[in-house]
């Protein structure tokens, strides 16, 4: 039996990444479970950018 985990990005922030790295289409035809590992990698290591820079903004 697999576990599930609740996710900790908003379905916004997936649909804006997945878009912004080009594999929107995928998702839509396909949904979530139809993207690469890599493409999963990949909105996770922008997403780890973005809040980062978030973060260094705040504390200018």
């Amino acid at each position: 039996m697999s576990r599930r985990r609740r996710s900790t990005m908003s379905e916004q922030l997936k649909v804006e990444l997945a878009k912004d790295l080009g594999f929107y289409d995928t998702v839509q035809q396909e949904g979530w479970g139809g993207i690469k590992a890599k493409d999963a990698g990949n909105m996770v290591k922008r997403a780890i950018q973005m809040a980062e820079q978030a973060a260094s903004r705040q504390q200018r």
